[in-house]
């Protein structure tokens, strides 16, 4: 069964993940368990952003925030982490309304293989906008020299 984002879900060691890209991490994360980079991690922890509340007779239900991991660092620091390949609307909101409540960082990362594998999505805007301005700046002086050239063989 596919999500509306098209990422079909995983099952891997008895853990159902939403997108082949979210159990790819939680091989990653187990493997830094197992090495000792990191303390431990938890999967698909809840965080309640906003209680329920009634105003006028309505009834607005609890926002929670399902992330895709928590990873406990060496030096005690919690890193919410999850994985995506584009940053949604409604995450977003969630972010700002967790960054509001929690003090935790919050981290959207994603798989690069030109940028050497795991990579928070706001670095892989700017690795992606340096390589676009290398690109065109490459090849305007690219046309510049083109240009040099076949005004020397006219003159």
């Amino acid at each position: 069964m596919g999500s509306k984002y098209g990422s079909k879900k995983v099952e891997f060691e008895g853990h159902i993940f939403d997108s082949q890209l979210e159990a790819r991490y939680f091989k990653q994360l187990k493997w830094l368990e197992a090495n000792k980079q990191i303390l431990f991690f938890r999967i698909q922890p809840r965080y309640l952003l906003q209680e329920a509340f009634e105003k006028n007779g309505k009834k607005y239900r609890r926002i929670d925030y399902l992330a895709d991991f928590e990873i406990h660092h060496l030096d005690g620091s919690i890193e919410v982490v999850d994985c995506k390949g584009v940053e949604t609307t409604d995450f977003k909101l969630k972010k700002k309304l967790f960054e509001y409540r929690f003090p935790h960082t919050l981290s959207l990362v994603t798989y690069s293989k030109i940028d050497g594998g795991w990579i928070t999505l706001e670095q892989l805007a700017k690795n992606r906008k340096l390589r676009k301005a290398v690109k065109e700046s490459g090849s305007n002086g690219g046309n510049r020299r083109r240009q040099n050239s076949m005004d020397e063989t006219r003159g």
